[in-house]
């Protein structure tokens, strides 16, 4: 029995199996039982043969356009689809360990990534891109074939601790947390993020463990005591039995999947839609309780196909599915959101260094006219079949709405059936909101590129992903100019990114005046019951001290004491 000693952010004791997760890899560890090993196993190989068809269907192509001998690149990804070192080891991972197939692809990619780096040979160095593309695309595969963080952990026997190098909002707040009992993280203070995360979703929370995601092997039982900050891996017993005492936590509530209307707690209404990428993802639009598409992301269609071969005809049928599923709610399309590099991915690497920056979504597509115009004519057809938006993204001033909008009219659309709008996600949308609200119908505020370019971060990047602040003061004042110059309007806003299944933040976003979110349709239940037990009067006081704040870490500060003391305030005894 082995103890480690962090910060208590959140207090109360939880007892479960370990769960890993390890955020720069995006890949989640957790044990199987016997009984699952071979579907695990299939699972694998399902996804070696996807990957396989796709990395044929890519050498057909290059192999049929100009540089037709770099086919021979992907033709040797195709070899090591079969070569015993990974998918071979994998497999073994799975069988030997018992863990998830997904794990073992990454652990079986470090053993190569091991072996090339000590190759003198250049040529073979190099090859290591390549097995990282591999492993990439079959861990892309894998999560294809499955919702995401809360059915993997359905798949765990009994209640569960999550052990995290760190642990974002957009992970969180797609967890089951009647079976995840409370989590613990590597990194972390007491007014970290995490911390008022772990505040507003009422679990028991240690944060600074250091390298506890390396040291807790997954499946190990655990024992987690949020107010002294002590987690005990492997406890006896009779220490389990003491904790599991200890443990009942009646403030906790199962998070439900009500459907109704959303109310804070004084009766101002908040709507909640969901941000879908395939037709797949539609049945959980009445599982979660959405009220409508806030986010369709076209460009998933393209699956990594040109964009002159996604005829008129197809995009049609597809939109139109899209629309007659979910009406009579609204849908709302965002018109493709791709960069020249996506556009290039099947050039050779130093073709794709050489793309201009900035060139993507709508200045791409009006830079392309006929592909912008192909998908415009699909949706103004699939717009007679139920409630459409369409949605600019990338904009950057009046003269690309106008443009957009004069080819949107050329194909025929109906301005009283299809609704406008344009998505803020540069600092010059959003400093010229009141110039853009009387072009559009809508605003929808992509809070993960407006904090990048506001920041001068590349959240890709870990070498600066901690400046990556969504409580940074211009990010909040930002947010608040687009917020007032659609008011002033008599226009509607609504907020995506990961900001907006953020359940630490929601109340400062409610008090900064949103009432419209659009998130993953996991976070959806999470976000209601924290709407459903917040007062908007209070989250305007909270915002408007907030927006005086200086830094991003004493906004993160004031967060953490306000739901420190607001948990004390409902408290039995208080």
């Amino acid at each position: 029995m082995d103890r480690l000693t962090g910060i208590g952010v959140s207090g109360g004791v939880a007892v479960g199996r370990a769960v890993i997760l390890t955020q720069r890899t995006e890949v989640m560890r957790f044990p199987i039982p016997p009984d699952r090993v071979d579907k695990e196993v299939q699972a694998l190989h399902t996804a070696r043969d996807e990957s396989r068809q796709q990395l044929q269907d890519i050498c057909v192509r290059v192999a049929q356009g100009p540089g037709s001998e770099l086919a021979a690149l992907f033709d040797a990804q195709i070899l090591m689809l079969d070569d015993e070192m990974l998918i071979g080891q994998a497999e073994k991972i799975i069988r030997t360990e018992r863990v998830n197939a997904a794990w073992a692809v990454h652990r079986a990619y470090e053993g190569l990534f091991e072996l090339f780096s000590t190759m003198e040979d250049p040529y073979l160095r190099e090859r290591e891109n390549d097995v990282a593309d591999v492993a990439g695309r079959l861990r892309m595969n894998l999560r294809h074939g499955a919702r995401g963080p809360k059915e993997l952990l359905s798949q765990i026997d009994g209640p569960s601790i999550l052990i995290a190098d760190e642990l974002t909002a957009s992970l969180a707040a797609q967890l089951d947390w009647t079976r995840v009992q409370g989590f613990a993280t590597d990194a972390g203070s007491r007014t970290y993020h995490t911390a008022i995360l772990a505040r507003s979703l009422k679990v028991p929370a240690i944060v600074g463990l250091h390298d506890a995601s390396l040291r807790i092997a997954a499946g190990t039982p655990v024992v987690l005591d949020g107010t002294t900050g002590e987690l005990v891996i492997a406890p006896t017993p009779e220490a389990i039995d003491e904790a599991q005492r200890r443990a009942a936590r009646p403030r906790r509530r199962g998070v439900t999947s009500d459907s109704g209307p959303i109310t804070t707690t004084d009766g101002v209404r908040v709507r909640l839609e969901a941000n879908i990428e395939l037709l797949e993802d539609l049945e959980y639009l009445n599982e979660y309780g959405a009220e409508g598409v806030g986010l369709y992301r076209s460009e998933f269609m393209l699956s990594g196909r040109a964009l002159e071969s996604v005829t008129e005809d197809e995009q049609y049928r597809m939109y139109r599915s899209l629309i007659e599923q979910v009406a009579p709610r609204p849908v709302t399309i965002r018109t493709f959101d791709i960069d020249e590099r996506q556009v290039a991915r099947d050039q050779p690497r130093v073709e794709r260094r050489r793309t201009r920056p900035g060139l993507r979504g709508l200045r791409l597509g009006l830079a392309n006219p006929d592909v912008l115009r192909t998908q415009l004519r699909a949706l103004v057809r699939a717009s007679a079949h139920g409630p459409l938006r369409i949605m600019f993204p990338f904009v950057t001033g009046v003269e690309e709405v106008r443009e957009a909008r004069a080819i949107l009219r050329d194909c025929g659309a109906d301005p009283d059936r299809i609704k406008v709008g344009a998505m803020i996600e540069v600092p010059s949308a959003a400093l010229a909101a009141d110039l853009l609200a009387p072009e559009v119908d809508f605003f929808t505020i992509g809070t993960n590129d407006l904090i990048q370019y506001c920041l001068a971060v590349d959240r890709n990047d870990d070498r600066m992903s901690d400046l990556y602040e969504p409580l940074h003061p211009a990010v909040l004042r930002l947010i608040r100019l687009v917020r007032r110059a659609a008011k002033r309007h008599h226009i509607p806003v609504s907020l995506c990114g990961e900001m907006a299944s953020d359940p630490a933040l929601v109340g400062l976003l409610v008090g900064l005046g949103l009432t419209e979110f659009s998130m993953t349709p996991g976070a959806i239940p999470i976000v209601r019951q924290v709407v459903q037990e917040l007062s908007a009067q209070d989250a305007r006081r909270l915002a408007g001290h907030a927006l005086r704040l200086a830094t991003a870490g004493e906004i993160e500060e004031y967060l953490f004491d306000a739901l420190a003391a607001s948990a004390i305030q409902r408290s039995p005894s208080s």
